[in-house]
Parts: C-alpha cells; structure tokens; sequence
C-alpha cells in the first residue's frame, strides 16, 4: 500500500538549517506528531538520535520507546531508516532536504518527559526532539501547531525559547542557536492562570496549569519576586544583574505531587494544588505546605547559576546518549540545597527559628539511614545514575543522599570559613568565585557547550583559597569520607544550640510502613532495628502483634503498651505464607536533633550565623 507524502507544516523555508514542527495530533491518545526536516542531511545518510536522559535528573530514562512510529522522505520519495541502536536511527543517502515524521506517545505527568491530554500539553525538548548528528551547533527553529480541537482554541503557549514568528505565549514558530539550547526551554501549552513581576529589572513569568480554585496570584508575585531578587543579588552584589532576560516559572498543580527540574531561563515544577496560596487564606501566614512550594522554587531558581552555568567538566558539553558521571552532585545539588532555605531567610519570608526547623529536618533524615556511614557523598555523586535514582526497599540502609547530607556538608563548609576567617569569608564567596570564574561566562564562548565545566580539583582548590587554609583534611573526612559532620560543635560558636531527644524509652521495630490499603506492609527495614534482627523484610505484612490484629494504622498504638525490651510474636505474611518472628523490641532510634539560639548569641565570638548573613 502506499503511503501518502509527508505533509510540510512550514510552508517557506527559514534560515534555520534544522526545523521542527510539533502538533498535538491525539489529544485522548496522548499524542505528539512531531516533523523534523533537515536542509542538508549528512551526505553517507543523516544519523538522528533521541537523548537517552535529561540534564537534571540523573537517570537513564530511554526516552526513544516513546518514539511510536517514524518514517522519512526527501523530495517526495520514501527514504529508508536504519535502527542503529534503542536511541538512533540512519537516514539511507538522499538528494535535497530530509523530512523525517514521528509520532511520540507522552502520558507522564512528570517535569521530566512530556503529556498530552485535553486539559493540557507539555514537552521537554529531549523528549521530541531527535538531534541531528553533527549539526548541533547549528541554528534550529520550533513550529508550534496549535491543536484543531475545539477544547484548545483559548490555548496560549508558555516557554522561555525566543520568538522567531510567533507572538509571546502564542503559537507559531520559536527559535534556538542550537540543541543545546533548544532542549533547555520546555514548553506548556493550555488554558493556564499567568502573572507577571519583575526582579531587579528582568520579567518573570508564572504559570500555573491546573485547577486552582481562588489562587492568590498576587502573593506568588510578591513572594518569587523577594526570593529571586535575593538571589540575583546574592551572585550580582554589585551590579544586581540577571543571567537571563526572562525567566518562567512552568507550574503544574495536581491532586498529589512534588518535584522541579531546572533549566537556564525557567523551571518546571508540579506541586499539590493545595500547597498554593489562595485568596481565602491569611495572606501572611505561610503554611508547612506553601513553604514547601516556596522553598522549591528557590531551589531550581538557585540552579539558574548553580549546574545550568556554573557546572562540573563533566557536564560540558552534556553527553546525552549515556551516563556523564561526576562526583560533584553534592556541590550542585547538595550546595543548592542548603541556600533553598537559606534564601528564604534572607528574602524576609521566613524567620531564624523556621529556618532551624527546616534544617533540623535535614540533619534527622540524614542521620535517620546507616547508608551514610557507607557511602560518602562524592560516591553517591558518581553512582547517582544505579543507586540515588533507582532506590529500593533497601536504600537507607545503602546510600546516602548527596541533596541532604551535601547540604549539611554546605552548612559545615560555611561554619568552618567563617570561624577560620573571623568572619571575614564564607560559603557566599566560594560560591560568587565559581559564579565569576566558571559561570558568569559559560554561554558567551563559541560552539554548542561553550564555556567549560569546574573540575573537582579545582573546586577543592578553591576552598583552599578562600579559607585561607588547607581543607583537604574536611574533604576526606566528610566528601570522600563517610564521617558525620560535627554540626553540634561547628554550631557552638555562632550561639546554636544542637539537641536531640530521640525517645530512647519509646518502643518500637524500626521500620516505614508503605500504602497498601489497611494492611501494615513494611516498606523499609533498617538495618540492625528490631525487626531487622528479628528477621522481618520489606514487602512484609504484618498481621498481629501477640495475637491482636496489626492495621496500617495501629502500629505504634499495639507497641505502646510494651516496654523496651520487651519479647513479643509478630505474625507476618511474606508473599503468600503465614510466618512468625520472635521479636525483642529496642528504643527508637528515630533521631529527634533540634536546633534552637542560645541567648546573647554574638557576645562570645562576634560571628554572624549563617542564616542572618
């Protein structure tokens, strides 16, 4: 049967050497009809190739076998495609312009990939766009096709791509000066609630695509607009100016959800409807949600300068097709990690004692698994890829995470410059150092990946410097090493009090219960608990303790009425078969650290702590 042409979606022929148009083809099919046209294809066949992961989330996600069906022609006639491997395809030779058409299937509510429905579109460009092999540099140029369906008329475009032949927020075409940057700006189309501040002079955009009943536009702008200023001025201190002319923040709001991916002129970001601010509610209070939704915003902004300009070597250019290990996530995760927060303070959103409710927060889920006394945070860096992004039941008692124990690492850092400084320095100018010497520039060079990437020697050098010491002795200990940071001592001098107040006497098996209906099916068991010694497992469903009936609510309720110590029978079924366990029960070993002012907290050392600088 022969196949009909493939219909161009661009009538006249633009500059740009590499044209894509993409439509939303199947709205209740989830999708994407996606026309790449190559104006001079490689002359031994054009190999086409889509990327394996996204820049951000470190993981292999093999985003080709979405790719449902593609074909390719060049004036007029079929051109064959070979499949070189599960990510690329070649091109047989052909005369003139090669015009490739495929249909992606996008039903992943994530900022990750892309999703398609009759409520909304949106894509990250590694997701549709195959790359044209050795043509990556050049120019590339976006249509937008606007969906037919009535649902869509009043759809509007959201990205931060610069216009070509399109007006802002409307469809039409897009362009970008290569793949590099054609994959850094996703794309949300649909009906969205939009919002306009400006931070020191730059436009910024909020998105929000969900139903959000009464949303209090208003105080978004009020609140982004302190935390981003704070931190332009943070990098900037003198000339308060932005890395970009506009930025974006794309927010999805769901029923249930959490989770951003940064990108070099905006974020993407889904969130719990209900963690946004409404008109109903008290407009100064900023409830645990909200916070939370606030203090991930200043988390993917920070990565504005921290991994998408300032970025390890190995980073530069990205290696898309498999794995680029560095084990420097813990500066670039775990650095931004610890000034999400920080910038909430110092933006005026939040006071000190929240703040070290925050981080007292991190310092108990760090010291929570003995994964950490495994793995340092430069291991957990590298293996990012197999272990921190393809966690199992098993994974607290395994890893460590390079976000939370790399901020601690960050908080230690700027304690430790300060005191050995009287201080003078801090963690701030380690971090404009690396803003002025590895990021400031990085897309001013020549060429796809541009300015180059900080390698870790170079990082540890630089803390060399501007300590004024030599903390190699810090990084093996605590980055290459697995040792605690020493908080409570490092806190001492700034007038922080650190206590914990685990409850010893509490009894309990020391583990986490999953969902699973009403059943109390154990998630995670740490290592040398209770039940860990008694020989229970995750995927375990408890059923009684000494012979009254465990729920997935009741639990601790049963436990209570024991003392530490105490010998009790579990009966659990693993898989299909009713088991028992003798089982003694020790105290919690839940950490319970809390971080608290000293009175007169300055008097003794004259430091400024680091949440107040």
């Amino acid at each position: 049967m022969k196949k009909a042409p493939i219909k161009k979606s661009i009538a006249k022929a633009p500059a740009a050497g590499i044209i894509y148009s993409i439509a939303a083809s199947d709205l209740a099919g989830h999708m994407f009809k996606v026309t790449l046209t190559v104006k001079s294809p490689a002359a031994i066949g054009q190999i086409l190739s889509l990327p394996a992961w996204i820049p951000g989330s470190y993981m292999i996600r093999e985003f080709s076998r979405n790719i449902v069906s593609i074909r390719a022609e060049a004036e007029g006639k079929a051109v064959a495609l070979t499949k070189l491997d599960k990510h690329s395809w070649q091109a047989a030779p052909c005369k003139g312009a090669l015009t490739v058409e495929y249909d992606v299937y996008a039903w992943d509510l994530s900022v990750r990939t892309a999703h398609l429905d009759q409520n909304h579109g949106f894509f990250n460009g590694t997701s549709v766009f195959l790359r044209v092999l050795g043509q990556e540099s050049d120019a590339h140029e976006v249509h937008i096709v606007q969906p037919k369906d009535a649902a869509c008329k009043t759809w509007r475009v959201a990205t931060t791509l610069p216009e070509l032949k399109a007006k802002r927020y409307g469809f039409g075409s897009y362009q970008a000066a290569n793949y590099d940057e054609l994959i850094d700006h996703p794309m949300e189309m649909g009906d969205f609630a939009l919002a306009t501040f400006k931070a020191h002079g730059v436009p910024h955009d909020i998105v929000v695509t969900g139903k959000v009943p009464n949303l209090d536009l208003a105080r978004l702008c009020r609140d982004l607009k302190a935390i981003c200023e704070t931190q332009i001025a943070f990098f900037e201190p003198k000339t308060k100016k932005a890395p970009m002319d506009r930025y974006v923040f794309m927010t999805m709001a769901v029923g249930d959800g959490y989770g951003g991916l940064e990108h070099r002129a905006s974020t993407a970001l889904i969130c719990a409807r209900a963690d946004l601010p409404t008109t109903a509610s008290d407009s100064t209070e900023i409830g645990d949600g909200y916070l939370k939704f606030l203090g991930l915003c200043s988390h993917e902004y920070f990565h504005t300068w921290n991994v998408k300009r300032i970025k390890p070597a190995a980073f530069a250019p990205y290696k898309l097709q498999a794995e680029s290990y560095s084990p420097l996530l813990w500066l670039f995760e775990g650095f931004t990690s610890y000034y999400d927060d920080l910038m909430l303070v110092r933006a005026g959103l939040i006071d000190e004692a929240a703040y070290f409710k925050l981080l007292g927060k991190t310092v108990n889920s760090v010291l929570r698994g003995s994964g950490r006394s495994k793995q340092s945070v430069a291991d957990s860096s590298f293996d990012a890829w197999g272990k921190y992004y393809r966690q199992d039941e098993n994974a607290p008692n395994a890893i460590v995470s390079y976000y939370t124990k790399g901020s601690l690492i960050a908080l230690a850092f700027d304690l430790t410059i300060r005191s050995k400084t009287d201080g003078e320095q801090s963690l701030d100018d380690v971090m404009q150092a690396l803003w002025q010497r590895y990021g400031r520039d990085f897309y001013k060079g020549k060429g796809e990946g541009k300015g180059r990437g900080v390698t870790p020697a170079e990082v540890e050098a630089l803390f060399d410097e501007i300590s004024g010491t030599r903390m190699k002795p810090f990084f093996e200990r605590y980055i290459r090493g697995t040792d605690d940071v020493p908080l409570a001592r490092l806190l001492a001098p700034f007038g922080v009090k650190y206590s914990d107040s685990r409850k010893a006497e509490k009894p309990s098996l020391d583990v986490n219960l999953g969902r699973d209906g009403n059943d109390a099916r154990l998630a995670q068991v740490h290592q040398g608990g209770a039940a860990h010694v008694a020989g229970l497992s995750a995927g375990d469903v408890l059923v009684a303790v000494d012979g009254l009936r465990v729920t997935g609510t009741n639990l601790d309720t049963l436990l209570a009425r024991y003392a530490v110590g105490a010998r009790v029978a579990i009966h659990a079924f693993r898989r299909d078969e009713l088991m028992t366990f003798a089982t003694v029960l020790q105290g919690d070993r839940v950490p319970g650290v809390s971080l608290s002012l000293l009175p007169a907290p300055q008097k003794a050392t004259g430091l400024k702590r680091p949440s107040a600088a």
